[in-house]
């Protein structure tokens, strides 16, 4: 009984730790499905959603009205594992952050890239994350804002497939990703540091 008793309180112990240092962070990147893959590869990510935010229109829809929403993925971490530094670092290496048309070949504003940040902690470190990128491509420019978070919509209803895409329809998608030329286009910027 007492090692049960135990047992029950070192999981609860467990489970309330991780509570308290889950984070959320909201990235723009293009289609969605590629930055939930690209972000639940991290360690310490425990899950990424699908869908809109940054616009104005209640209950955006990805086959309906979107109209000033950008495709986003919320990122719930543990901030004892990865870093809210650690994302800024790994997003950047998952985007063309000098594409102000869209993200490789997606185009449109729902595809543009964009951080969106909860506080002013977060605005200085992605300020700062920001100001590297801008001083290792100084010849470039780098069109990728910093946000305020607003409202996030996951997608839902006849439209969750697309939460998990990459991995409900593996073949789909990675057809999809090579055909857009992702890869390739983010070797060309990051080389080595890509982490797909």
């Amino acid at each position: 009984m007492k090692l049960y008793v135990k047992t029950i309180a070192v999981a609860w112990l467990a489970c309330t730790s991780f509570i308290a240092s889950a984070e959320t962070a909201i990235f723009a990147g293009g289609c969605f499905w590629c930055m939930e893959s690209d972000f639940e590869k991290l360690e310490g990510v425990s899950e990424v959603i699908s869908g809109f935010t940054g616009g104005t229109i209640p209950n955006p829809t990805y086959n309906g009205n979107h109209k000033g929403h950008y495709e986003a993925v919320e990122v719930t971490y543990d901030a004892n594992v990865v870093s809210y530094q650690d994302l800024l670092n790994h997003f950047w290496v998952n985007i063309d952050p000098f594409d102000a048309r869209g993200q490789f070949c997606d185009k449109g504003d729902s595809y543009l890239s964009a951080i969106f940040v909860a506080n002013e902690v977060e605005r200085e470190l992605a300020e700062a994350s920001k100001q590297k990128v801008v001083a290792e491509f100084s010849k470039q420019k780098v069109v990728t804002p910093i946000l305020n978070t607003s409202t996030f919509y996951p997608i839902k209803g006849n439209e969750s497939h697309h939460q998990d895409y990459y991995k409900k329809s593996a073949a789909s998608y990675n057809f999809y990703r090579w055909r857009c030329g992702r890869d390739a286009r983010l070797e060309d910027i990051w080389g080595d540091r890509v982490t797909h």
